[in-house]
């Protein structure tokens, strides 16, 4: 017997958003992770918000439809509030019932900026570290620190002299200035961007084009790649070095350990600055050349652990592919070092996040990390 496509529209409904969403979907888990992370977070939130005036976009809320703009790759927060309004399982993430308003876009980006003010990036990525601790997840021993390029958000026609201004337009209709950059010898020295004046122009290589970029750094553990440190800096050519290590110098010092890398820290000083600070650098040996000679020598190569850690650094390879890939950073979408810097760390916590699920509902420890919080 054919149905019939008579379409009403219903009043009520009878069906909590909870229970539409199913029992097994990967992003049950995610939540009541981030259930625990923001219950201890929420004296903190206090800290940031005035007791009279209206009331805020909620930062528990918030943080949640970020944290599903980088699980599900929403190219801009314009996306992101359509999407909720519309998206039953978003909704039932973010914590929204079917009844309640979807916030404007540019109402949203200022309460996201309060959120920058207050640092709660960092303080969102140590809680999931907690977590991840708790379960017994981490190594206190074996590291992997790296770098990648994040290419800013800032063309190169906005690359321009600091010390003179534009010339005039050959076309009187036009804002724009006629301006050749052929043959100008352009340096961050000399130059700066107009759009992104933190950013800086750098490339990655001999023979690779410049580009206007950053430089974002993580430190990884060796048991299952997670990442317990991460930072942007300036796109230099020390900046790999000098963010390594300041990230290993926070290391908790309670033994000896290993903290492997790629043939760029493969330097005299960045080697001789590792074990100064009681670290054995297993980093990658540079080629023997004429000009040039690797700062490992046999006393490390010969353990075994050092191979081991040639075949653990590359782990850190997956956190930038999901960082750059899912989590949107190849092109980044946000302007100015704070900025950037805040969605790098909010990125590799929702990094850790998706790596915990994995590991915890394969292990059946879920329930034992987050304590006895339901969705």
């Amino acid at each position: 017997m054919r149905g019939n496509d008579q379409q009403t529209g219903y009043m009520f409904s009878y069906v909590s958003p909870d229970e539409r969403v199913p029992a097994d979907h990967p992003l049950r888990p995610i939540r009541l992770m981030t259930e625990a992370v923001l219950a201890r977070l929420s004296p903190r939130f206090d800290r940031l918000y005035s007791d009279i005036g209206r009331p805020s976009v909620p930062p528990e809320q918030l943080l949640r439809a970020l944290l599903l703009q980088a699980l599900y790759t929403v190219r801009s927060e314009r996306l992101l509030m359509e999407q909720l309004q519309y998206n039953l399982l978003f909704r039932w993430f973010v914590g929204l019932s079917m009844d309640d308003h979807i916030w404007t876009p540019t109402v949203f980006s200022k309460n996201r900026d309060r959120l920058l003010e207050g640092d709660i990036a960092q303080a969102f990525f140590v809680e999931v570290l907690a977590e991840a601790r708790g379960a017994g997840l981490l190594s206190d021993d074996h590291f992997t620190v790296d770098g990648t390029l994040l290419e800013a958000w800032a063309s190169q026609k906005s690359f321009r002299p600091k010390d003179r201004p534009d010339p005039p337009s050959a076309d009187p209709t036009s804002r724009n200035s006629t301006v050749n950059f052929r043959g100008e010898l352009r340096t961050n020295d000399t130059h700066q961007s107009t759009t992104d004046p933190d950013a800086r122009l750098y490339r990655k290589g001999s023979g690779q084009e410049a580009k206007l970029a950053y430089l974002g750094h993580v430190l990884t553990e060796h048991r299952h790649g997670l990442i317990i440190d991460a930072l942007v800096t300036h796109a230099t050519g020390t900046a790999e070095r000098d963010a390594a290590a300041a990230m290993v110098a926070d290391l908790p010092d309670t033994r000896r350990v290993t903290v492997a890398g790629d043939k760029n820290y493969d330097t005299k000083g960045f080697v001789r600055q590792l074990r100064d600070m009681g670290v054995t650098p297993h980093v990658a040996q540079y080629p023997e050349t004429a000009h040039r000679g690797s700062a490992i020598d046999a006393r490390t190569t010969r353990h075994p652990g050092y191979a081991v850690s040639q075949q653990k650094r590359k782990l850190v390879e997956q956190c930038f592919g999901w960082m750059k890939t899912i989590g949107l950073l190849r092109k980044l979408r946000h302007r100015g070092g704070a900025r950037v810097n805040w969605t790098f760390i909010f990125t590799a916590a929702a990094f850790n996040l998706v790596r915990m699920r994995t590991l915890l509902t394969t292990t059946g420890l879920m329930r034992r990390t987050s304590g006895n919080h339901e969705p």
